[in-house]
C-alpha cells in the first residue's frame, strides 16, 4: 500500500466522524436564528428584571435548535450507516433514546412557553428517567452487573433527574450551560478515544456540533437562551450516554469521568439544596414567615452569580468556569490514560477542588449553617435540652466504638495482616472493649467536653493507654497472636487518640470556624465597630469567648491585639496578631482602622491612666473588661 493509499484510507475512516460533527454544526447554525425568530413571535422572551441578568429582552427556548440539529444529524447518519449507530446499543434502543430526548425537550418547551409548577416538572422528569430504565434498559447495571434492581432503579432515576436539574440550575449566564456541556461531552468522547472505542463517539460528536452552533448565538452578549428546553436536554444526554457506553474500564468512564465533567453543575446543585434547606430551617427557627424558603424556590447565590459579583463581566465569569471545568475533564481523561497511576492525579484534583469549594462555601452556606446552629443552641426549650442531652452520650459512645474499630482495621492494613473471621470475632472485640470500658471508668462519658480543660484530655489519653495495655495483657494471657504484638497497640493508639479527641473538640472547632467566617463577612460592612484589645492574656481569651457567644447580636469585630510584652510582638494569639505596645497606638490605629479599644487585663492606676490616654488621644472609645466578684 502506498502512502497515498494510506492517507486516503485514514481520511475515509475519519470522514463519518467529521460528517456527523459538521452536519450537526451546520444545521444548528442555520436553525438557531430561525428558532429565535419563531420563539420571539410566540412571546417566549426573557425580559430584564428580578433575578435575570440580561440587559435587554432575549428569546428563550433555544434548546429546540440544539435538539433538532442533534436528532436530524444522527437520524441521517443512522439511515446511511450499515450497522448500529453505536456499538453501545442496538438501533431500537437508539430510536427510543431519540424519542425520550424529544420528550424531555417537549417538557422543557411547555415550561418555557406556559410555565409549570416545579412539582409537576419534577414528576415529568421522574417519569422520563423511569422510562429510560424500563423501556431502554439503560442503568447502572451496565457498569455494576451484580447491582440488585431495587438499588439500581432509584440510583439510575436519581442520577438522571439530578443531572437534568443540575444543568437547569446552572443555566443562568450567557453561554454557561452550553459551554460546560461542550467541555463535558469532549471529555467523555476523549475518554472513549483513549480506550480505543471510537465507534461510540458519534453521538458525542453530534451533540458537540449542535451545541457549538448554538453557542455562536448564546455566548455573551446572547441573542437567545437555552431555556428549560435545552438545559434539561443537556443534563439528560450527559447522564444517560455514559450508562449506555459499555466499554473496557467502564466504571471510570461511566461514573468517574462524567462526575468530573459535570462537576460544576452537580456541585452547584448540591450547594443550592444545602443553602435552601438551611435557610428554610432558619426562618422556621426564627418564627418569621413560617412557610420557610421552599427547596425549589430560586435564589441569586449560585456559583455563577457569586463569581459574577466579583468579576462583573459575564464573559470573564463564563471563561473562569470553563477553565475549571476543563481542569476537571483533563483530570478525568488523565485518569483513564494513566490507569494504575490515576489515584495520585485524583488526589491532587481533590485537594485543589476542596480548597476552592471550602473557600466558596464559607461566606454563604457555612455562614447560614452557623447561624442555624447558633439559633438552635440559644432557642432550646427545657424539653429540647433534655432531648439533646439524652442523645449526646449514646452518640459519643457510638462514635468512639466506630473510631476504635476503624483504626484497628487501618492498623491491620498498615502491618499487612490479612483480616479473617477470627480477626473480627475475636481480635476486634479484644482491642475495642477494654479501651471502651477504660474510658467509662475514667469518666469519659460524664465529662462536659464543650467546657473541657487540658486535664480532661490528658485523662482521656491515659484512659486509652490503660485500655490498650489491658487489651494487650488479655491477649498475652489467652495466648492469642495477632502479629507484631508490641508495635500493633502503639500504632493503634497513635491513630485512635487524635480522632477520639477530635470528636470531643468538634463543638469548639465549629464555634471557632463560625467566628472566623462571621468576622470575614463583617469586615466589609461600614457600620461595624472595629475593636482593638489591649492585653493578650487570659482576659483577652475570656472576652473573645464572650464575643463569640454573642456573635449574632454584637456589631463589632476584633481587628488587632496590643500588648506591652515585647516578646509577644508579631506573635499570633487566638488567631490574632500582636501589633505592638500601647506607645505605638497611633500607628496601630492607622493600620487597623480601629474605632474602639477594650482593655482586657489588670493594670495599676498609673498604667491604666497612661494606656487610656494614649488611645483616647487617637480618638478611640475605651472600655475595660474585668472579672468582678461582688458580695450580695
Amino acid at each position: 500500500m502506498t502512502r497515498i493509499d494510506g492517507i486516503v484510507e485514514t481520511l475515509l475512516k475519519i470522514l463519518p466522524y467529521f460528517g456527523v460533527f459538521a452536519g450537526s454544526l451546520i444545521i444548528s447554525l442555520m436553525l438557531t436564528p430561525l428558532v429565535r425568530r419563531i420563539n420571539s413571535r410566540l412571546g417566549m422572551v426573557d425580559v430584564p428584571g428580578g433575578r435575570r441578568i440580561n440587559k435587554r429582552p432575549v428569546a428563550r427556548g433555544g434548546g429546540v435548535a440544539v435538539i433538532a440539529s442533534f436528532v436530524l444529524s444522527m437520524s441521517v447518519f443512522a439511515f446511511l450507516a450499515d450497522g448500529p449507530v453505536s456499538p453501545a446499543f442496538h438501533d431500537s434502543v437508539f430510536w427510543r433514546m431519540i424519542a425520550l430526548s424529544l420528550g424531555i425537550g417537549a417538557l422543557g418547551f411547555i415550561d418555557d412557553k406556559f410555565g409549570m409548577k416545579p412539582v409537576v416538572k419534577l414528576i415529568g422528569q421522574l417519569s422520563i428517567a423511569a422510562t429510560v430504565y424500563f423501556w431502554c434498559h439503560i442503568s447502572f447495571r451496565s457498569i455494576i452487573p451484580m447491582l440488585p434492581w431495587w438499588i439500581d432503579l432509584p440510583f439510575t432515576v436519581f442520577w438522571i433527574v439530578g443531572a437534568v436539574n443540575a444543568f437547569n440550575l446552572i443555566d443562568g449566564l450567557d453561554g454557561l450551560a452550553s459551554g460546560l456541556a461542550v467541555i463535558a461531552a469532549t471529555g467523555m468522547a476523549g475518554s472513549l478515544f483513549f480506550l480505543e472505542s471510537p465507534g461510540q463517539m458519534f453521538l458525542y460528536l453530534a451533540f458537540i456540533g449542535s451545541l457549538l452552533g448554538f453557542l455562536r448565538y448564546n455566548f455573551n452578549p446572547a441573542s437567545i437562551f437555552l431555556g428549560d428546553t435545552g438545559s434539561m436536554f443537556l443534563g439528560f444526554f450527559l447522564s444517560t450516554m455514559p450508562l449506555a457506553m459499555q466499554t473496557r474500564g467502564s466504571f471510570l468512564v461511566g461514573i468517574g469521568v462524567p462526575l468530573l465533567a459535570m462537576g460544576i453543575p452537580i456541585f452547584d446543585t448540591a450547594l443550592a439544596i444545602v443553602r435552601r434547606t438551611v435557610r428554610a430551617l432558619i426562618k422556621k427557627e426564627s418564627n418569621s414567615d413560617r412557610g420557610g424558603t421552599k427547596l425549589m424556590q430560586p435564589d441569586s447565590d449560585h456559583i455563577h452569580h457569586r463569581l459574577l459579583r466579583r468579576l462583573v463581566s459575564q464573559r470573564k465569569t463564563a471563561v473562569v468556569l470553563y477553565a475549571f471545568a476543563a481542569f476537571l475533564v483533563v483530570v478525568g481523561v488523565g485518569g483513564v490514560m494513566l490507569e494504575d497511576r490515576a489515584a495520585g492525579l485524583f488526589i491532587v484534583a481533590f485537594v485543589v477542588t476542596t480548597f476552592i469549594v471550602v473557600r466558596d462555601m464559607s461566606r454563604i452556606e457555612l455562614w447560614d449553617t452557623g447561624r442555624l446552629a447558633n439559633m438552635v443552641a440559644h432557642n432550646l426549650t427545657p424539653v429540647r435540652r433534655r432531648r439533646r442531652a439524652a442523645f449526646a452520650v449514646p452518640l459519643l459512645i457510638i462514635a468512639d466504638i466506630l473510631i476504635l474499630s476503624f483504626t484497628w482495621y487501618v492498623t491491620m492494613v498498615v502491618f499487612r495482616i490479612e483480616p479473617n473471621p477470627q480477626s473480627f470475632h475475636t481480635f476486634l472485640p479484644l482491642r475495642v472493649v477494654p479501651v471502651f470500658m477504660s474510658i467509662v471508668l475514667f469518666k469519659g462519658y460524664t465529662t462536659v467536653w464543650g467546657r473541657a480543660l487540658l486535664s480532661n484530655f490528658i485523662r482521656l489519653m491515659v484512659s486509652v493507654m490503660v485500655g490498650m495495655a489491658i487489651s494487650f495483657a488479655i491477649m498475652i494471657v489467652l495466648g492469642y497472636k495477632e502479629g507484631r504484638m508490641i508495635a500493633f497497640p502503639l500504632v493503634h493508639f497513635g491513630l485512635a487518640l487524635p480522632l477520639l479527641m477530635s470528636v470531643r473538640s468538634i463543638r469548639q472547632f465549629v464555634r471557632e470556624l463560625f467566628c472566623r467566617i462571621h468576622v470575614r463577612r463583617m469586615m466589609d460592612e461600614p457600620s461595624i465597630s472595629r475593636t482593638l484589645v489591649f492585653g493578650a492574656g487570659l482576659r483577652y481569651r475570656a472576652f473573645r469567648r464572650e464575643l463569640v457567644r454573642k456573635i449574632l447580636a454584637e456589631k463589632r469585630v476584633i481587628v488587632g491585639l496590643v500588648d506591652d510584652d515585647i516578646l509577644l510582638r508579631g506573635k499570633y494569639i487566638g488567631g490574632m496578631k500582636v501589633d505592638g505596645p500601647h506607645i505605638d497606638a497611633k500607628r496601630i490605629v492607622e493600620e487597623t482602622k480601629a474605632d474602639s479599644v477594650v482593655i482586657a487585663c489588670e493594670l495599676t492606676p498609673e498604667r491604666l491612666h497612661a494606656v487610656v490616654e494614649s488611645f483616647k488621644s487617637c480618638g478611640l472609645k475605651v472600655s475595660h473588661f474585668t472579672f468582678a466578684e461582688t458580695e450580695l
